[in-house]
């Protein structure tokens, strides 16, 4: 749980507690038996583990842990507070009917890109960080990204022989590899953004009702209507303009690279924020999209190519399938 806190010094933080607290005795209520103390212990060690790996990073776009205590019965990890809350708010929330600019999504996009790259390749170790999705990115005054919840993050084991476990996932962001695998990479990152990626484009939860209430999984729907030739009809409407297309068309051809069955076929996070880099300077120079020489050189001389394999989609099918009924999930 996360509260809004002020300072003596009027400064606003945010404060992490990992469970309910009894107010009377302001101790963690413990009446329902040994399976909560474990859960209280699993909270903690996380909690922990939040502040190993914040304790490593220095990016602008990684929301910044200011303290934390433990010696209370209920730990607490105090963060800079980000004011404009979660992109998965911003795009779904009760004001989802506000319209969000391309340029604006594009930038949310490339910083959410930057902060894992940074993660993957910047930092003594690196760092898996385990949950991206939209609740997980906040956003500040000036709608600047800032990736956020570290607990299920790790740090890569420095053993070649060893790796990094599956221990949770959100559904509609599980890279379908790790359901074989069990076995997490900076390359899960990678898939699960590319379904961030999908949201900002579509402005549709990773999991969302069609017009059948059935529930869909987004990347899947979208790699399928993309094969069709329908990206037009998947795209949110308030972005859908024809001289958006061909940087709408660009971003698509990212997320589906993202998206790639196996982890080796998908690109590192770095590439991947580069793209989108030269996506924004392509979407703020008008002069470059009425200008064949131009176009080419920000958007890159070799056309993209965002056709799936039919294994491809089988094996999202499978995915969707199992997360849909599965009840571990988060």
């Amino acid at each position: 749980m996360v509260y809004k806190g002020i300072l003596e010094n009027d400064r606003a933080v945010a404060v992490k507690k990992p469970r309910i607290v009894d107010e009377k005795n302001d101790r963690a209520l413990t009446q329902k038996g040994a399976a909560e103390g474990a859960a209280d212990e699993d909270q903690r060690e996380e909690f922990v583990n939040e502040i190993i790996i914040l304790s490593q990073i220095n990016h602008r776009n990684v929301v910044k842990l200011l303290g934390c205590c433990f010696e209370v019965p209920v730990p607490m990890l105090v963060y800079e507070f980000i004011s404009n809350g979660t992109l998965f708010d911003y795009l779904h929330g009760e004001n989802s009917a506000s319209s969000i600019p391309l340029d604006t999504r594009l930038k949310i996009a490339a910083e959410s890109a930057e902060a894992l790259a940074y993660l993957h390749s910047s930092t003594s170790r690196p760092i898996i960080h385990g949950d991206v999705k939209s609740l997980n990115i906040l956003l500040d005054d000036n709608y600047e990204a800032k990736v956020s919840d570290f607990g299920a993050s790790k740090l890569v084991p420095m053993d070649e022989d060893q790796f990094v476990m599956l221990v949770q996932w959100t559904r509609g962001y599980l890279d379908p590899e790790c359901l074989h695998t069990h076995k997490l990479t900076d390359k899960s990152d990678v898939y699960s953004f590319g379904v961030v990626l999908l949201e900002l484009i579509t402005r549709k939860k990773a999991i969302y009702m069609d017009g059948s209430n059935e529930k869909k999984s987004l990347a899947s729907s979208f790699v399928s209507m993309v094969n069709q030739n329908k990206l037009r009809d998947i795209v949110d409407d308030q972005i859908r303009e024809d001289g958006a297309m061909e940087v709408l068309q660009e971003v698509a051809a990212i997320a589906v690279q993202c998206l790639r069955t196996t982890g080796e076929e998908r690109p590192p996070m770095k590439d991947v924020a580069e793209d989108l880099r030269r996506l924004i300077r392509f979407q703020q120079h008008p002069w470059g999209q009425k200008n064949p020489e131009e176009a080419e050189s920000l958007l890159g001389s070799e056309p993209r190519s965002y056709s799936i394999a039919s294994d491809t989609m089988m094996y999202q099918s499978q995915e969707d399938n199992m997360m849909l009924n599965i009840k571990g999930g988060r």
